[in-house]
C-alpha cells in the first residue's frame, strides 16, 4: 500500500493511463480486425481500404507509446503482404 502522497498519486495516474491505453490498444485491434476479416472473405478493394484505414491507426499508437515500433512494422508488413497476395 501507498504510502507517500506521491505514490497515491501515482496510483491514480497509472489507472487512469491503463485505461486510455487500453481503448487505444482495443481501437487498434479493431482496425487489424476489419482488415484480418476483409482479407477471409476475398475482397481485395476492401481488405486495400481498411489496410488504409489500419495504417495510421498503429502509427498512432507507436507515437502514443502504446505500441512498440517493430511490432507495428510487422504487423503492417503481414497484412500489406497478404492483401497484396489476394
Amino acid at each position: 500500500m501507498a504510502n507517500t502522497p506521491q505514490a497515491k498519486k501515482r496510483i491514480r495516474r497509472n489507472d487512469r493511463r491503463a485505461e486510455i491505453n487500453g481503448n487505444r490498444l482495443g481501437r487498434i485491434r479493431t482496425f487489424v480486425k476489419k482488415v484480418e476479416s476483409a482479407i477471409a472473405g476475398g475482397d481485395k478493394s476492401a481488405a486495400a481500404d481498411a489496410l488504409k484505414a489500419a495504417q495510421p491507426e498503429l502509427a498512432r499508437g507507436v507515437a502514443r507509446g502504446v505500441l512498440h515500433k517493430n511490432t507495428a512494422s510487422r504487423k503492417l508488413s503481414r497484412l500489406t503482404k497478404r492483401v497484396a497476395s489476394l
